[in-house]
């Protein structure tokens, strides 16, 4: 990728299947980092060697796998917030327009090496759970949206337990911070007249 590449604006988001992307994209996104960047803290000095630890390797592994449907449930809420506010319309078609994609981004990825088939089906029928739950309460403020998920998210890193200490309210500022960020990125791309045609809004 050249300088000109980075520099250039995201293209806007205009109809399911990008939205679906950016969805898959951030989710992956949110997860990993702050998996990679809370063990490093957590080794200091030593992250360099832990993390060439094949034993560790593959905890990471697992873990980021085993977060990344609570990443898509995360953003998908986030994005669903916005879709709420700038399209209007009938607030039940446009979930279910959400969650069909999010769940289709779900279904292109085989079953990761990390984990069983059968945990890989599970944690799908729980993120499809979990999108049909967005439409049973009002939208929130983005800030709220990791609560319900920010204890299952910590309790996936890949630290031992006793070595976490009080990092709880770290993680979950972190997700806080970053989905905020996450949401301005695709009010700036949101396309709402194209995005309310596609979605039958």
């Amino acid at each position: 990728m050249g300088l000109l590449d980075f520099l250039r604006r995201k293209p806007p988001l205009r109809d399911a299947a990008s939205v679906g992307t950016f969805v898959d994209e951030n989710a992956a996104f949110l997860m990993q980092k702050g998996i990679y960047e809370y063990s490093r803290a957590r080794a200091g000095h030593y992250a360099k060697v832990m993390f060439r630890e094949p034993e560790f390797h593959a905890a990471v592994e697992k873990a980021r796998w085993r977060a990344y449907p609570l990443g898509l449930a995360i953003v998908a809420e986030a994005v669903a917030g916005v879709l709420h506010e700038r399209l209007g319309g009938e607030r039940g078609k446009v979930l279910q327009a959400l969650s069909d994609q999010v769940l289709t981004v779900f279904d292109c990825y085989p079953t990761p090496g990390a984990i069983s088939s059968d945990e890989w089906r599970d944690l799908r029928a729980e993120l499809s759970r979990r999108l049909q739950l967005i439409g049973l309460h009002p939208p929130k403020r983005i800030m709220d949206i990791p609560e319900q998920w920010a204890r299952a998210y910590f309790d996936l890193m890949p630290i031992h337990e006793k070595l976490r200490g009080r990092d709880f309210e770290t993680i979950h500022n972190y997700l806080r911070v970053a989905l905020c960020n996450i949401h301005d990125d695709f009010v700036k791309r949101l396309d709402g007249r194209a995005l309310t045609d596609a979605l039958g809004a």
